[in-house]
This record gives C-alpha cells, structure tokens and sequence, in this order.
C-alpha cells in the first residue's frame, strides 16, 4: 500500500513509570513498514524516566508528540486520556501499552484486512505474552467475523479473538462514539470494548504473531487475577451483551458455566482465604446481578476441590504454588486498586476529544 493511499493510523502509548521498556516499545512504532501513522505518548505523572525518555524521542521525530497529564490518575482514565488524543482524521486507532511492543508489520497487516472489509471494527491477531501464544480457534485463512458471532464463540468458550488492549486495532469512528471508551469501573475493560465495538461491527483477524505483552508479576492484571476479578467482568459482559448475540438456551448454558467456575475458584479460596474484603468484595459482585450468593453451592464447590486435591497431587501442589506467588504480589500493591470498582454507564454519541 503507498503512502498516498495510506489511510492515518493514531497510535497511543499510556505511560506510568516505563523506562525500563519505553524506549523498545517507542522504536517498534518507528520501525513500522507501514508509514501514515501519528503517535501520542501520555505520561501520567512519572517519577522515573519515563517523560524524559518521551520527550528525547519526541525531540527527534515530528510525528511523535508527548501528552502530560497535570495530575496523576488511575490506570483506566489514563489509558481514556490516551484514545482521545487521536486525531480527527485518523481513521484506525492502535494502543500499545508502555511494557509492551509490535511487530514491525503490524500496522501494514492489520489495516490490510480493516481496508478490505469495511464492516470491521476491531482487528486482532496472534499475541505472544511472555513466552505463550494467545488467542485461539478462528481457522487458517479465515479473516472476517460476524461481530455478533465472534461474541458469541467467546462466551461459548470455542474462539478467543481479543485479548490485551496492545493485540488489537480499532476503527477510530467507533473509539470516538463512545465516551468513555474504557469503563472505568472494569478490570478488563478492553474486552468490555471489544464487546460494545463487536455489537455493531464485525472482527479482522490476521494469522500472525504480531504484538507482543510482558506479564508483569506485581501489575493490576496480577492482583485482579488474584482476587478473581474476571469472574465479576465476565458476568458482566454476559448480561450485557450476551442477550444480542445468544439464544436463550445458550445464555443459559453460558451463565451455568460462569457461575460454576467462579464457585470453584471461591471453593479453593475457603481453605486459605481470611481477607474479609475478599468475600465482600465477591457477595457484592453477585448482587450486583442479582444473583443470591449460596453458601450451599460454595461448600459443595469448596469440597469437589478438597477432594479434586486428593485425586490429582501434582495439580493441586501448582495450585499451591501459584497461590503463594499470589500472596507476594499482594505486598507490592494494595487489593484495593480492585475491590473499590462499582459500576458506571457508558454512553455513545458526540464528545469532546480532549478533556481538560
């Protein structure tokens, strides 16, 4: 595709404290084969290198420029200050976040399939988070998804199509009809996004590895795994978006299998689990959805576990394992980033880009 008829890529990097990893991600942008592209680094509030490290490169390369936020905000309105500092004519938007990179034909790929298919609103591709290969089930050559359907295959368990806010690229219309585009009351609010963008839009998909994440032991993703906050955002994208794009025997199939999984993680947790907050912060998840919290169903659950423990040894010691490492990254950072989200209403229409 030549330069002239290359439509205008947006890409976004929120920044917190990256300057182990800002400088590899900054040149993966610059290294792109595709060339139509402007980039807005947001620094929200470093106290390491991070702002110097932005505005050096900035200094150098015209298309780059540096946002500073005046005042530090959390992960999730940073990362919203970040999508409105695309530009109004900019017609696909890419995040990629300040640990992460992309491959250098990132951008030339995904497009490619966004310009062939002008039903697309989100595209993905194969992501490699540390040393995995994520997302999984679209067959070989397959590159358009109903977008209804591509929901669909995700509640059924059979595609995962989505994943991190770096692995994907976004029409920019549809970043800008919804304000905020991030909810900011969401762990996952990416796949939130993928969903609202889904509902009225169909999914690209290119065969190839082409971003990059590095799983970070004392991040929020960390601690929300921990606490088992997915469990909450996968309900929540049930109930929200499940009734468009499912049958009702399969929602109900669906919300049968959700709620038995979030029972196992809750049963293995009665062994070892004494944070008050803990339990509050999920009985207040299930109200939420009106659904009556059993301590029945928690038992039965918490004894399937115990007994699942006494079948399967070597399972249950990485089960162990893991909860251990769980319990270090708790002394790195506060459970709280998690258990005090509620709920917020996103809206569509017309909004300012940028708010002071």
């Amino acid at each position: 595709m030549e330069f002239a008829s290359q439509p205008l890529v947006s890409i976004v990097t929120p920044v917190y404290n990256e300057e182990e990893h800002l400088a590899e991600c900054i040149e993966s942008v610059l290294a792109q084969s595709y060339q139509n592209w402007d980039y807005t680094i947001v620094d929200n509030c470093s106290t390491d290198r991070s702002l110097e490290i932005a505005r050096q490169y900035a200094a150098k390369y015209p298309r780059l420029r540096v946002h500073e936020n005046r005042q530090f905000l959390d992960m999730i309105p940073n990362h919203n200050v970040a999508v409105r500092q695309i530009s109004p004519a900019s017609k696909y938007c890419k995040v990629v976040l300040g640990d992460d990179w992309i491959f250098p034909e990132c951008l030339e790929r995904m497009v490619a399939v966004a310009q062939d298919n002008p039903s697309v609103g989100v595209v993905s591709a194969y992501q490699q988070c540390g040393q995995q290969i994520r997302i999984k089930g679209l067959p070989d050559g397959q590159a358009l998804v109903g977008g209804k359907e591509a929901c669909r295959q995700f509640l059924m368990d059979k595609l995962l199509l989505f994943g991190s806010p770096s692995s994907v690229l976004y029409r920019a219309d549809l970043v800008r009809s919804r304000y905020p585009f991030y909810v900011e009351t969401d762990m996952y609010p990416d796949f939130e996004a993928c969903f609202a963008l889904l509902s009225r839009s169909d999914l690209g998909f290119v065969h190839e590895i082409l971003t990059f994440s590095r799983p970070r032991a004392g991040s929020v993703g960390a601690i929300s795994a921990d606490i088992g906050a997915h469990f909450g955002s996968m309900l929540g994208m049930l109930f929200t978006y499940g009734e468009g794009c499912l049958p009702s025997d399969e929602f109900d199939e669906c919300l049968d299998r959700q709620l038995s999984r979030y029972y196992r993680f809750l049963g293995r947790r009665v062994f070892v689990e004494r944070d008050r907050d803990f339990w509050s912060y999920h009985k207040k998840t299930f109200a939420k959805f009106g659904i009556s919290f059993s301590r029945a169903r928690l038992a039965n659950a918490a004894m399937g576990e115990l007994w699942g423990s006494v079948l399967d040894p070597k399972s249950t010691l990485e089960s162990i394992r893991r909860f251990f490492s769980l319990i270090k990254i708790r002394n790195l950072q506060t459970r709280s980033v998690v258990s005090n989200f509620g709920s917020q209403r996103v809206e569509d229409g017309d909004r300012p880009v940028v708010r002071s």
